[in-house]
């Protein structure tokens, strides 16, 4: 038998965007509860490593950041192009500080500047090479109280007895090669001591910004309603006014008397729309979203009118198909003695590249899969995922099909299906150019951003060095992502827009349900989160101001 409930507001989907968007309605006096389709809350946030791409807001200012509106402006609008309408481009930039500024105050998160870390494009105009990115502090996970059972597992979790930060990474990658890696190491053994001495359970990352937003849901009295799937919109007299959902086994209708924020994620694990709207070879073992990331919200706002944008892309990011799970390859393609070779055996990326150029490059000129080439001298000199350097990579990633070894390049060649001779030419010619310091053929070195993950103990370049130590590596490189970033088409008060640009009544949305405000674009380290807070943020404000 079906049930009826009603409130002001209803969310879907207990990510970074829902959970603002609620706390925001919440806050402004208005009756909220958020549905969540998983049995946890957080979904790909809890997952993330929760940088947060937001110029010109109060922590950055605080740390003596010298970042502007008009600065920001001009750095977005070479980033995104004419993708993005400049009334929204410009809603993102002035509503991101307020947003950040409403958690600092209505939850117990705290943000620090991702110092050093750049944008990703810092050379263009209004860029900053020294970053403009944020990060949660540590959080107290006890302040959940049973809620933290249901905290969505990050995607790599931080080793026992450590606090690690987004930023740590960069110098634990390098605990053998500087001083500072492992000054690093023993720093957040330290964190950890000082905050369990003090009682707490530190969580960073995707945790604590997952968890901070739980808080503050908490706090403000918001149910949140997990094991909830959205079944569809429901439709009143032209206005959404309300959600079907499955609670307890039970069909739901929950009224919306205000309106309905869709939050409920991107469609990465839906293989039928990624094949219906995105570029092949394309699927569901790529990418690292949360797996309740379905597409349901989006395909139950083009049911009820919407429009829909950037369906074709997401937040790209290579991968190496590892046993049970892709590993993103982030630092391990940046840090010299590495390069990417296509089926002819040839370079023909930029390997230090912002992660979803690298993937647009990898489709765009038919290169899917790849191959990550590197020797013996960068497994003794580097941390590769979880692995300390010198340590033999694991038996099961050669057995899975996701790394090749042999002694000879020409043996290597053999074994992934390459022409050995243009394999042994193209790192002889890249040898000779890592060793002068200078990359002529696809410029890596080139920009600040290449740098940040790579070696300045490495002579003459961090980015550059010669592969020439046997064994000889090959990994599998394919186009995964963090998750889609096409969905609702939205307006600068983030209410969902029809094909004709006319306003579906009562209905808004937020993060990756919605088209990205980055358009094919990433500005930087948190260019997902970033949007999705802020946009969540304007959406329950707008709701709260047509009350």
């Amino acid at each position: 038998m079906a049930v009826t409930v009603e409130y002001d507001v209803v969310v879907v989907g207990a990510g970074a965007a829902g959970m603002t968007a609620a706390l925001t309605t919440a806050r402004s006096g208005l009756n909220t509860v958020l549905v969540e389709k998983a049995a946890v809350f957080g979904g790909s946030t809890a997952r993330s490593g929760a940088g947060i791409w937001v110029p010109n807001n109060e922590v950055l200012l605080a740390a003596g950041v010298p970042d502007t509106f008009d600065k920001a402006d001009t750095y977005l609008a070479a980033v995104v192009g004419a993708d993005v309408p400049v009334a929204r481009r410009r809603a993102y930039l002035t509503y991101g500080p307020r947003t950040i500024s409403y958690l600092l105050r209505w939850t117990p998160l705290r943000f620090a500047w991702m110092e050093g870390y750049p944008d990703y494009y810092p050379e263009l105009s209004g860029g900053m090479p020294n970053g403009r990115s944020v990060e949660p502090q540590a959080f107290d996970a006890n302040i959940l109280g049973d809620e933290q059972a249901r905290l969505n597992p990050a995607y790599q979790a931080s080793p026992a007895g450590t606090v690690v930060y987004t930023v740590d990474y960069k110098w634990l990658s390098l605990i053998a090669r500087h001083p500072k890696g492992l000054a690093t190491a023993t720093e957040l053994v330290w964190r950890y001591l000082q905050l369990s001495a003090q009682g707490q359970k530190p969580v960073t990352m995707g945790q604590a910004l997952a968890g901070g937003l739980r808080a503050g849901l908490i706090a403000a009295g918001v149910p949140v309603w997990l094991n909830t799937p959205l079944l569809d919109l429901y439709v009143a007299n032209g206005r959404v006014a309300g959600v079907l959902a499955r609670k307890d086994g039970v069909e739901t209708l929950i009224r919306a008397r205000r309106g309905v924020v869709m939050a409920s994620g991107g469609f990465e694990h839906n293989e039928r729309m990624r094949k219906q709207y995105q570029a092949a070879p394309i699927g569901v073992d790529w990418t690292i979203g949360a797996d309740s990331n379905t597409g349901d919200g989006i395909e139950a706002g083009q049911r009820a009118g919407a429009a829909l944008g950037l369906m074709d892309d997401a937040w790209w990011g290579p991968m190496i198909p590892l046993p049970g799970e892709p590993w993103f390859c982030l630092s391990e393609r940046t840090l010299p003695g590495t390069i990417f070779v296509n089926q002819a055996g040839q370079r023909f990326v930029n390997e230090a590249a912002p992660y979803s150029d690298v993937v647009h490059t990898m489709y765009a000129k038919g290169h899917v899969p790849c191959w990550m080439i590197t020797d013996q001298d960068y497994r003794n000199r580097y941390l590769f995922k979880d692995l300390a350097p010198m340590l033999p990579y694991p038996d099961d990633w050669y057995s899975s099909g996701a790394l090749v070894k042999d002694w000879t390049i020409a043996g290597l060649a053999a074994k992934i299906g390459v022409p050995a001779a243009a394999l042994n030419a193209t790192i002889s010619r890249f040898n000779g150019q890592a060793r002068a310091g200078r990359d002529p053929d696809q410029h890596r070195g080139d920009s600040v951003y290449d740098a940040y993950f790579a070696d300045p103990t490495n002579l003459p370049s961090p980015c550059l060095a010669p592969i020439w130590l046997p064994p000889y590596y090959a990994f599998k490189i394919v186009p995964g992502d963090l998750g889609t970033k096409g969905g609702l088409l939205t307006d600068a008060r983030a209410r969902v827009v029809k094909p004709d640009g006319s306003v579906v009544p009562g209905l808004w949305a937020a993060g990756n349900a919605s088209s990205a405000v980055m358009g094919h674009s990433y500005a930087g380290a948190g260019s997902t989160l970033g949007p999705a807070m802020t946009f969540g943020h304007v959406a329950g404000l707008d709701i709260a101001a047509a009350s």
